[in-house]
């Protein structure tokens, strides 16, 4: 299939998506705005539009509670209640949410997603500098974003190490991964009755999560509604510091720091009092990332397995302890820079071993170990490939030079992307697809992909200033 066809079809599926102001991951079985979806969407819309990549990321920043959390739905109040569970309903953001500062006017849950945004946002921007400029696109942001990350360096800094903790497998965005299956043990499940599972009218139960780990998701929300969405040391059962959430808070760290340097040098030559406090708290998140990064690597990198690994804050000692799970989380941080030397290339041999098995018997990376005792190729978040990890994999993979398998990787992504009808996650041995199909990240990163042509090798720039 030529590049127009796989351009043509990609956007087809973005314009059916598109509600006007966002876009939903999927018709059928995701109704309304996702947060770290919108974020992945915008990275391949800013190809097709930049406006509406900008538009995709205004309206989520619009439903920003005013404690900083961007929530991890945005309801579309005009799909019906039971078109998707949990629902505007159970969340109650508009009067549990009061006191967090949810906003009135618009329905949303009150759990987070993924910190993807500001990378987003600066990709948006440098899509079309011109157009961003004279929309103040980068102004408008700005502060949402800022008060989005203090949210997570701060409340959510439930191990007092740095990182931030999430609340809810539903926060990190691989569901019913392995990787929780201790932690969620302790959790009892709501009861079957007390909820209805939209997911399985349009999904087949095989490829879903369990009643049992969905009664536990379930339970978790509800607790921490009940509580009116407050964080600090009332947290609740489930406390994990994850990789993968850490290492992208770490790496739009780096991208608000770029926007900073662009705001204050749209500032011109004068020197205002917001461009002196722009450039300075550029030059303090420089500072953090490598902080930060530091803090990722004491308290989640394991030599024994290769891997960064989930910190289980709840269990048994003073700082917890690693969940001895291996999931693609754990190859993520694989997108910063400045790992210490050895880490990503031990990162990279562990992605083509045998437990990630990339270029052998895997055509993508698994979303858990091909050798784990959980391992299920068609079962959401326990096996099969996503297209979002996939594609942060390699990025990783060209920031530390490893081309050839970028490439590899990069040409499996799009051809599983057109054969599976641009599935919601595939198996990744076979690349037959699951989910839903016409799923909106998996067209919006085939088109990044598209304009992935190796331009870091070519330019002999390093791939982070390609990407970020």
């Amino acid at each position: 299939m030529t590049r127009r066809v796989l351009r043509e079809r990609a956007a087809a599926v973005l314009r059916a998506n598109w509600t006007g102001t966002s876009t939903v991951p999927s018709r059928a079985l995701y109704p309304h705005q996702w947060s770290w979806d919108s974020a992945f969407i915008a990275i391949g819309l800013r190809h097709l539009s930049p406006l509406r990549a900008q538009s995709e990321l205004a309206t989520l920043l619009a439903a920003q509670w005013g404690d900083g959390r961007v929530p991890h739905i945005v309801f579309n109040d005009a799909v019906p209640l039971d078109a998707y569970f949990p629902s505007p309903d159970f969340w109650r953001s508009t009067t549990a949410g009061r006191g967090a500062g949810a906003p009135a006017a618009v329905q949303t849950s009150g759990i987070v997603q993924p910190p993807v945004h500001a990378l987003a946002a600066w990709l948006v921007h440098r899509a079309d500098p011109g157009l961003s400029r004279a929309r103040s696109f980068l102004a408008r942001v700005h502060p949402r974003l800022a008060a989005w990350h203090h949210y997570l360096l701060s409340a959510r800094n439930a191990g007092g190490a740095g990182l931030a903790a999430v609340l809810h497998p539903w926060e990190q965005g691989m569901d019913n991964s392995p990787c929780w299956d201790a932690p969620l043990s302790r959790v009892e499940p709501a009861e079957p009755g007390a909820f209805r599972r939209a997911d399985l009218d349009h999904g087949a139960p095989e490829d879903r999560p369990t009643d049992a780990d969905y009664g536990r998701y379930v339970r978790l929300a509800a607790e921490y509604r009940d509580r009116r969405y407050a964080d600090g040391d009332g947290l609740g059962a489930f406390a994990v510091e994850d990789p993968a959430f850490n290492a992208l808070l770490i790496a739009s760290e780096r991208a608000l720091a770029r926007i900073e340097d662009a705001l204050a040098m749209e500032a011109g030559d004068e020197v205002p009092p917001g461009k002196a406090q722009l450039k300075e708290s550029a030059r303090e998140r420089r500072e953090r990332t490598e902080t930060l990064t530091e803090a990722l690597v004491a308290r989640l990198w394991d030599p024994r397995h290769a891997l960064f690994l989930c910190r289980d804050l709840r269990a048994p000692g003073p700082a917890g302890e690693l969940v001895p799970e291996r999931g693609v989380t754990g190859l993520v941080p694989l997108v910063l820079p400045a790992l210490p030397p050895g880490t990503a290339a031990a990162l990279v041999r562990t992605a083509c071993g045998p437990h990630f098995g990339l270029g052998g018997p895997a055509r993508l990376v698994p979303s858990y170990d091909l050798r784990g005792p959980a391992f299920d190729p068609r079962r959401y978040w326990r096996g099969p490939a996503w297209f979002n990890t996939n594609w942060l994999v390699l990025k990783g993979l060209r920031m530390y030079g490893e081309h050839e398998r970028a490439d590899g990787l990069r040409d499996a992504l799009l051809d599983a992307a057109v054969t599976s009808g641009f599935a919601e996650y595939v198996d990744p041995r076979t690349a037959r697809g699951s989910g839903a199909r016409g799923f909106g990240w998996t067209a919006a990163l085939a088109l990044d992909l598209l304009h992935d042509d190796g331009r870091s090798r070519r330019d002999g720039l390093p791939e982070e200033e390609v990407w970020a």
